[in-house]
């Protein structure tokens, strides 16, 4: 009997050896991998941004990797309360994956309407102020020169922060204008007439009525032609 109680606590001392023996994840390495990350991803966003990664809970214990990668999960923005994924990617190593939340605050100066602006509207410098605040949604305008000349797609309230969606570029072709259509076709350009189906800006497209009743779709050129390339 007291050799089988010998055995079993060599086995237990051997087993808790074995477990303390793997490297553990470092915690604070996770975390300033996902610092990292977010700072990279948010370089491009106006003003100041603040990045604040959440401590991981102590009793999270991972094997150590050497080839750890930082994500953001489908559907993720890195704007306010977000969270990023850590997986390891060692091929010789059992796969892990963590998610950590995070809140990226940035500061900047938003655009304004300055007054009433009715829909239709050609942006003015005059028309626009700004206004410190918190970015709270990917989209807001904070640069002037993002608005300056752009048409406002609807009305908007002094003190009504502008973003891109609220804008459009001016239109190089409207609704029912006769328009020259350029097609390229083996090396030839050959040039017709069509009416526009719709209003287009420089570079999109738009659907074009030949003179035969044909409806065909080409891409609008700065100076009002409409290319197309079979």
């Amino acid at each position: 009997m007291k050799n089988i109680l010998q055995w079993i606590l060599l086995v237990a001392l051997a087993c808790t050896t074995s477990v303390w023996a793997v490297p553990q994840q470092s915690h604070a390495e996770i975390r300033a991998l996902i610092t990292t990350f977010v700072h990279e991803q948010t370089l491009n966003l106006p003003g100041q941004v603040t990045i604040t990664v959440n401590e991981i809970d102590r009793r999270v214990s991972l094997p150590a990797c050497p080839a750890l990668e930082a994500f953001l999960p489908p559907g993720g923005q890195l704007l306010g309360n977000s969270t990023v994924g850590v997986r390891c990617t060692a091929n010789n190593m059992k796969k892990w994956t963590l998610f950590v939340p995070v809140h990226i605050k940035v500061s900047a100066n938003l655009l304004v309407a300055n007054s009433f602006l009715q829909q239709g509207h050609v942006l003015r410098a005059e028309d626009i102020g700004n206004q410190k605040s918190e970015l709270a949604q990917l989209g807001i305008l904070t640069d002037p020169l993002q608005a300056i000349g752009k048409i406002l797609k609807y009305s908007v309230g002094a003190g009504q922060v502008l973003k891109q969606d609220m804008l459009h570029v001016p239109y190089v072709v409207k609704q029912g204008q006769t328009v020259q259509i350029q097609i390229e076709k083996q090396g030839f350009k050959i040039h017709a007439d069509g009416q526009a189906l719709s209003n287009a800006a420089e570079g999109q497209t738009v659907q074009v009525k030949t003179s035969s009743g044909q409806v065909v779709s080409g891409v609008v050129q700065q100076d009002g032609a409409v290319s197309i390339r079979p």
